[in-house]
Order: structure tokens, then C-alpha cells, then sequence
């Protein structure tokens, strides 16, 4: 059954996360996923107290730490968070350390995703694996990691890396991740179809630039 235009927006954290991307433009995204009741705008931690400032509460500002790569350290990723709240962030999506993933340090990354939280407090925070860099094992391990951590979501990728979401790895995540973790989808949602694919297969999050102008052609 096809979902309502105005469901799946409610799923969507509207994302502008270009490295050239401008206030106008940051602007004009806040009032278009404000006009279509998006979950929340995804935007650069830079213009975090801007967007605060000019949404006033009418919808979810989300945020990005240790983008794109995940190798800042943890003191730094936690700095981050910190700042980004105090400006008026909302929502955290995180990138973990790959480099860490790759070398079976698997309680670092879970450490740090911990400290992530507990910076966050009460704010919504979200888990970026890169799926595109990891084996299906490493996946696995990483849904039981984040579902230990205390992180409200696990999500695919940063729509930086070499592959975004794939529905494959929806299923995975689906199979292995604790029932109080959520799942967000992020990086190659093309079309309504895929949207309303990666939703029904249990992703509660969308990451993308582009489902809000899929309604608006």
C-alpha cells in the first residue's frame, strides 16, 4: 500500500550538508521542511544557532559531529555535541570511528558513542556506521553495539562515502538491532518508491536532500 505524501515526509530529516552550502540556502531549506512538516532539517553545525534562531521551535534542528570521517577524537566529538546544543541543536547524528571498526576495537567505539550520549543528555542521537565500509559481520556487531550504547538510532551512512542506504541493509539492521533502537536510512533514497520502500522495510528515519522536491515536481 502506498503511504501518504504527508506520512513519509514525517520521516524525512531534510538534509543540507554540502560543504558549500550557504545561510540563504540553509534558510530556504528550514522553510520548506517547515511548510512540509519534515521530522527535522538536517544542516552543518555551523549554522546551527542561526537555524535556532530563525525556525523559533516550529521544527527539529539536527546536526552532524565528527563529519564526515568519524576519526576526530572522543574529546573533540563530545565538544561538539556540547556546543551544538548549546546552540540550539536538537538532534545529534554522530559518525563513529571506522578506523576502530577495522581493527575490532569494538568497546572504543561503543565507549565513545557512550560519551556522545551522555553529552547529549535527553537530545535525540543518532549512530552513523557507513554501511558503504563494512563487512556484514562488522554491521552485525555494530547493531549490538549501538543497541548497548544508549543511542536512540543507528543510522546508515553519511552520504559521503562511496554508497548510501541500501534495502539490504535495512534488513540487516532490522534483524540484529535491540527493540529500543530506531533506524535511519540516509544516501540513495532516488524516488518516492525508494522511500516508501526503506520505511516499510523499518527504517523510522529518511536522511536526504531530495524527498521533500520529489512531492514538488
Amino acid at each position: 500500500m502506498a503511504l501518504k505524501k504527508e506520512e513519509i515526509l514525517s520521516h524525512v530529516d531534510h538534509t543540507l550538508l554540502k560543504q558549500t552550502a550557504t545561510w540563504q540556502q540553509v534558510q530556504k531549506l528550514c522553510q520548506e521542511g517547515i511548510k512540509q512538516k519534515t521530522a527535522s532539517v538536517c544542516i552543518a553545525p555551523c549554522y546551527v544557532k542561526q537555524a535556532a534562531e530563525f525556525v523559533k521551535g516550529q521544527i527539529a534542528i539536527c546536526t552532524v559531529i565528527g563529519f564526515p570521517n568519524g576519526y576526530q577524537t572522543t574529546d573533540v566529538k563530545v565538544f561538539e555535541t556540547k556546543n551544538a546544543i548549546e546552540n540550539g541543536a536538537d538532534e545529534i547524528d554522530m559518525v563513529i570511528n571506522l578506523g576502530w571498526v577495522k581493527s575490532g576495537l569494538f568497546d572504543a567505539v561503543k565507549q565513545e558513542i557512550e560519551a556522545v550520549k551522555k553529552a547529549c543528555g535527553s537530545h535525540i542521537l543518532k549512530v552513523i556506521v557507513e554501511t558503504c565500509y563494512l563487512t556484514e559481520e562488522e554491521k552485525k556487531k555494530l547493531c549490538h553495539v549501538v543497541s548497548a550504547s544508549g543511542a536512540e538510532f543507528i543510522k546508515t551512512s553519511t552520504g559521503f562515502g562511496s554508497d548510501g542506504a541500501t534495502r539490504e541493509d535495512i534488513i540487516l539492521f532490522s534483524e540484529n538491532i535491540a527493540n529500543n533502537v530506531k533506524i535511519k536510512a540516509a544516501g540513495g533514497i532516488k524516488s518516492i518508491a525508494d522511500a516508501e520502500a526503506f520505511l516499510q522495510l523499518g527504517a523510522e528515519r529518511l536522511g536526504s536532500s531530495s524527498v521533500v522536491g520529489f512531492f514538488e515536481k
